[in-house]
């Protein structure tokens, strides 16, 4: 799979978690449509982190000549939504709200931050 084609198959899989993750955020919690699209927004982005981890670094130093630091934040999402999804069937709903919000600032906000930084792909769609 080319580069451009992850690029485009990694923004299909976080754009909408843009929005489905805010959502869910501010909605009202634990009611059935809440379940449902907490599942699909978990499953959006783990693989927008599998996705995530394909892609070369292309900006700043690598490790193992591919990994960048903004792959550590698809670290993050990949601990974070499982550890989620497990302490909401333990019953434990102020640890899964904060892995949500964790998984949302560092997953959504700060990777996207990142991504429109001078440099990077979507910095050059955007403002190249």
């Amino acid at each position: 799979m080319s580069y451009e084609s992850l690029m485009y198959f990694h923004l299909l899989t976080v754009v909408p978690c843009i929005f489905l993750g805010g959502y869910l955020l501010a909605a009202r919690k634990g009611g059935p449509i809440h379940r449902k699209l907490g599942g699909i927004y978990m499953i959006l982005m783990m693989l927008t982190a599998l996705i995530a981890l394909i892609i070369p670094a292309g900006v700043g130093p690598q490790f193992l000549n591919h990994f960048g630091y903004l792959h550590l934040l698809s670290i993050i999402v990949l601990w974070t939504v499982p550890t989620a999804f497990f302490a909401i069937k333990k019953g434990k709903i102020k640890e899964h709200q904060r892995k949500m919000i964790i998984l949302y600032v560092s997953g959504i906000i700060i990777a996207g931050g990142f991504t429109l930084t001078p440099g990077r792909y979507l910095y050059e769609i955007f403002f190249g």
